[in-house]
């Protein structure tokens, strides 16, 4: 079985857009140098959180290859590749240009409601068309079906490229399941900010992160703190950032990150529709806690 290499603090990189709504290359590459330096262990790419489904082919494209020039191998890079037709993924994977890419993540099939067992073909046909590490993203809030974590740990006994899942079901009950259930080599990597304390103290390996883009080092530091057994430390952080984690999403994903970051300087707060960007009220609120922080 290939092993997992995506742990620690992952990214879940935002896409920057200039005021006219092109995408802002400049600001991208400085977004992921100032993550490289204050903590990031690998980034995820052109996935919910970049607006992938916003972008065209050529953008897409030209993101991936500035991406993976600017981190130039420093950590391992994830890459969206993901759909709910089982053919256009594999044709995607297979045509595709994945140059200087370390692994997938593939979304469960969303709006067709796939079961079980569907999402165990489709999920085992996406591993055997790629040489490349699989990780699968489970998120019922977004896709409308939940991968259980019996079928889970299926796909991971039975597909050794199949290397982790990205658990946003918000169950720490089916976490749990599949940590303690699954094979060697493979693991679980929190796909909610606000859960990754719980999870990573039950033996998940890290998160691919929304407040990642903004706060890198404060949040690494939580991540490592907890490797180390240093729970007390760990949970203070956690807990100083409650607060944001809600205000981030209450306005939709990346609306509140982006503000974040537009407030710190880093990028303009634009998003393309049908997303917009979030409320006055909830921008004042983010920017009272992170002066309140000294963030």
């Amino acid at each position: 079985m290939v092993h997992n290499i995506f742990k620690g603090l992952g990214i879940a990189l935002i896409t920057p857009f200039r005021a006219d709504g092109t995408v802002d290359e400049e600001a991208l590459a400085r977004l992921v140098t100032y993550q490289l330096d204050n903590g990031a262990d690998f980034f995820c790419i052109l996935a919910t959180t970049g607006e992938t489904p916003c972008l065209t082919a050529e953008e897409k494209l030209r993101i991936k290859n500035l991406v993976v020039q600017t981190v130039n191998h420093r950590v391992p890079i994830l890459m969206g590749c993901g759909g709910n037709n089982t053919a256009s993924v594999v044709s995607e994977l297979k045509s595709g240009d994945f140059k200087g890419i370390d692994g997938v993540l593939s979304v469960c099939p969303y709006y067709n409601k796939p079961s079980q067992e569907g999402l165990y073909q489709h999920f085992k046909t996406i591993a055997a068309a790629t040489k490349l590490p699989v990780v699968l993203y489970n998120v019922p809030g977004r896709t409308g079906v939940n991968l259980k974590a019996e079928t889970t740990v299926r796909l991971a006994r039975d597909c050794h490229n199949i290397v982790a899942v990205k658990e946003a079901s918000g169950s720490l009950e089916q976490v749990d399941e599949i940590i303690k259930n699954k094979p060697s080599g493979f693991d679980v990597i929190s796909g909610d900010d606000a859960l990754t304390f719980p999870m990573v103290s039950c033996g998940a390996v890290g998160v691919i992160s929304v407040i990642g883009n903004a706060l890198p080092k404060e949040f690494s530091k939580m991540i490592r703190l907890e490797f180390r057994g240093e729970y007390e430390g760990a949970r203070k952080i956690h807990h100083k950032f409650t607060d944001l984690f809600s205000l981030l999403f209450i306005d939709g994903n990346p609306a509140g990150v982006k503000a974040m970051l537009h407030e710190m300087g880093m990028i303009e707060n634009v998003l393309r529709l049908p997303l917009v960007p979030t409320r006055i009220s909830t921008l004042q609120r983010m920017s009272e806690i992170m002066k309140e922080l000294k963030l």
